[in-house]
């Protein structure tokens, strides 16, 4: 998922302040692994692959050396460092400022103003990531202070009439607009259009208002975010003594921090649907009081809703699209969905006859049974084959053939990392030399947020002097780690998880743009996902898993029929759960369409589910304080649906007869990756499929995604 999923979330007049990206850490290139101890497990591997599968040594004993600071930020050696990057950027902003108001409007204007937000998007993506991943309070503290003053400083600039009617003086002459080269004019009107949505046009004091409605919006956002995943707790005599143990104990309670959905006890899945789903007073408040802001600041600055505001410029357009999308795909699912949930149901009744009422904390669950039994897909059997090292081998292998990219570990400087199992990449180009730098956070630690998450540090621009400014990113995963005798072993979920977030990474690495507003993932989320979606389908085909899976110990290949039964036992109840994903997504644009809302939250989640889901609502739970995609997806949870119909049409017409093929891969680059935002996402879809899909057609590659592959099926029968 794109943290951006995380995204630091406010724009400034154009100037992004948001989160999936990392910064700079220059080091040497192609040292390769340096410093790590490697085992005695052969393999056989390329030195990215040993790197990642053997432990880090730590950094070495430099009692003279420099502390770098995160990601080589000098200031940032310490917390105290953040107040002095952001008052650095802050005097930069002023300067650029005063030097953008007093520039004659051309092309120079829409440097100056690019230059603003990167200075200060470099400190708000560094502080944004820092804030929710560092292991030391006093640096995520700091990092929260950081967020929260240049978001602040982002609000204010975005009305700024000065600065804005520096950019309507070129944006007002058509000669001038005529000159400029087709990105310099879209990231002119990306600035603008920032403005716009901000209440640039309003006077003085509704201005204000949508200042102070953005700084509140940012607040409840926090709060709500911290609340969607705080636990619940409940008197442990309120519980049968023999499900307690599935539970942390607290004294005289028992604490519920998740949905325990994997359970194989009926009561425990549902003491923990419900007692981690009872809906929080104060949670309530928090989003009904964030839906009625955010849609009062919609119609402030002009837009009849906050969803309407939300989808400018996206591959959508607009809610009227997104429902009917939405509401086709439910339709052309709903037969599947019922099948489907029969299957689940017979299953819950061969094990459980004496409670067979098929409930919403049952089909994660019983669909994995049946996943099991039909195919055979134990982990255990896949793991030995997918060490953190052969995956990551397999992905250098593919970025290679495809597109000409080599991954090379370095060693970090002390003070880089702020943490010692962090590894760092090279990002490497045949020709083109070293592209940009990975940081991969990907083991398991106490207070580490549990979602797997791409974030920006910094992103990619042509500076003033012809050099180019590399991107820098931060993967982040929970894999478990290493231990004496066995590498990080995957299951083949992380494994898909973890070539998902490397098409972010290569989105970042790749979206070469002249300007930082809309390098690499900087674009619209519905297209925002394509690349890394993309990406699951080339980690689920047999010719590109079979380049790198392979047993950490005897080095066998994984049989063909292994790959094909993991495959078709996705496609089991797959219905079901892209229903769920309708729903939510309905759910999002029901809360953010029309105010004020007809009904609470609660009654519009009962009414919403038991019409797009189908499952009865559970009486005194309240899911949709949980959802914490309404944060920083709010109004565009139907994006995961839309990419994927999109990356299944690339996928089906461009490389699925040769997933390696290089010239398809440049195509994609040129077409789609290299242009970040900088080009309307549709006419990277259509440059890349060579026509212009339509809803109908989004709607036919989900569905079909869910068909049994006759090959696959005639394959694993041999």
């Amino acid at each position: 998922m794109l943290r951006d999923t995380m995204l630091c979330a406010r724009r400034l007049g154009g100037l992004t302040a948001r989160a999936p990206a990392l910064l700079p850490g220059r080091s040497r290139r192609g040292g390769c692994g340096a410093g790590l101890r490697a085992r005695g497990v052969s393999t056989g591997w390329s030195p990215v692959g040993a790197a990642f599968n053997v432990k880090p040594q730590g950094l070495r004993l430099d009692l003279l050396g420099e502390r770098r600071g995160l990601f080589g930020v000098p200031e940032l050696s310490a917390p105290e460092g953040f107040r002095i990057a952001q008052e650095k950027a802050l005097r930069k902003t002023d300067l650029l400022v005063a030097r953008v108001c007093s520039t004659p409007p051309g092309p120079q204007t829409v440097l100056i103003f690019d230059e603003l937000s990167d200075t200060l998007c470099r400190v708000a993506d560094l502080a944004d990531f820092v804030k929710i991943a560092h292991p030391e309070p006093a640096f995520r503290e700091a990092a929260e202070e950081a967020c929260r003053s240049i978001g602040t400083v982002v609000e204010k600039l975005n009305t700024n009439v000065e600065l804005y009617q520096s950019l309507q003086k070129l944006l007002a002459d058509k000669k001038l607009v005529d000159s400029l080269d087709p990105e310099t004019r879209r990231v002119a009107e990306l600035f603008m259009f920032d403005f716009e949505i901000s209440g640039i046009h309003l006077d003085k004091e509704k201005r204000k208002r949508a200042v102070d409605l953005n700084v509140k919006i940012l607040d409840l956002s926090s709060t709500f975010l911290m609340g969607a995943n705080f636990p619940n707790k409940i008197e442990k005599h309120l519980l049968p003594e023999h499900i307690r143990q599935n539970f942390v104990l607290a004294g005289d309670h028992v604490i519920v921090d998740g949905l325990h959905a994997e359970a194989p006890d009926d009561l425990v899945r549902e003491a923990a649907y419900k007692i981690f789903l009872y809906p929080n007073a104060g949670q309530l408040r928090c989003l009904e009081e964030l839906l009625s802001n955010r849609d009062l600041l919609a119609k402030l600055v002009g837009y009849s809703t906050y969803s309407h505001r939300a989808l400018q410029g996206t591959i959508a357009k607009n809610p009227e699209t997104v429902m009917e999308f939405l509401e086709k795909l439910s339709d052309k699912l709903s037969e599947r969905t019922l099948k489907d949930f029969e299957i689940i149901q017979g299953m819950k009744m061969k094990l459980n006859p004496q409670n067979s009422e098929l409930m919403p904390w049952d089909p994660p669950y019983y669909s994995g049974v049946i996943r099991a039994e039909r195919y055979n897909i134990e982990p255990s059997l896949y793991c030995p084959f997918f060490s953190l090292g052969a995956c990551m081998e397999g992905l250098n292998i593919l970025f290679n053939k495809l597109l000409g990219i080599s991954l090379y570990a370095e060693q970090p400087a002390k003070g880089e990392v702020w943490c010692e199992d962090v590894r760092k990449l090279a990002v490497v180009h045949e020709s083109e030399g070293l592209l940009g730098y990975i940081y991969c956070d990907f083991f398991q630690r106490a207070d580490k947020p549990h979602q797997d998450c791409h974030f920006t540090i910094r992103g990619g621009r042509l500076k003033e002097d012809g050099d180019y400014q590399l991107p820098v990113v931060v993967l982040m995963l929970n894999l478990p780690h290493s231990s004496r005798n066995l590498p990080t072993l995957l299951t083949p979920g992380m494994m898909e998880n973890l070539f998902h977030e490397m098409g972010h990474a290569m989105h970042s690495m790749l979206g070469r743009t002249r300007y930082q507003h809309v390098t690499g993932t900087r674009c619209p989320t519905d297209f925002a996902e394509v690349p890394s979606i993309l990406m699951e389908y080339f980690a689920n085909d047999y010719r590109v898993v079979n380049q790198f899976a392979r047993h950490y110990q005897t080095g066998q290949s994984m049989p063909k029929n292994m790959v094909s039964r993991l495959c078709e036992s996705k496609k089991v109840c797959a219905a079901v759960d892209m229903q769920l994903q309708v729903f939510y997504a309905i759910l999002d644009q029901i809360y953010h369409g029309k105010h004020p809302l007809r009904r609470s939250t609660t009654d519009i989640l009962k009414e919403t589910q038991e019409k797009f889901y189908g499952l009865p609502y559970v009486p005194n739970t309240a899911w949709q304080l949980r959802f914490s995609h309404l944060v920083g997806y709010g109004a565009k949870y139907y994006s995961y649906l839309m990419s994927r119909a999109v990356a299944s049409m690339i996928w089906k017409e461009c490389f699925l007869q040769d997933p390696f093929n290089r010239s398809t891969g440049e195509r994609y680059r040129r077409e789609m990756l290299a242009h970040g935002g900088g080009r309307e996402p549709m006419l990277m879809v259509q440059g890349m499929l060579q026509k212009c899909p339509s809803i109908d057609d989004f709607v036919s590659a989900l569905v079909s995604d869910l068909d049994l592959d006759l090959e696959t099926f005639l394959m694993d029968s041999e």
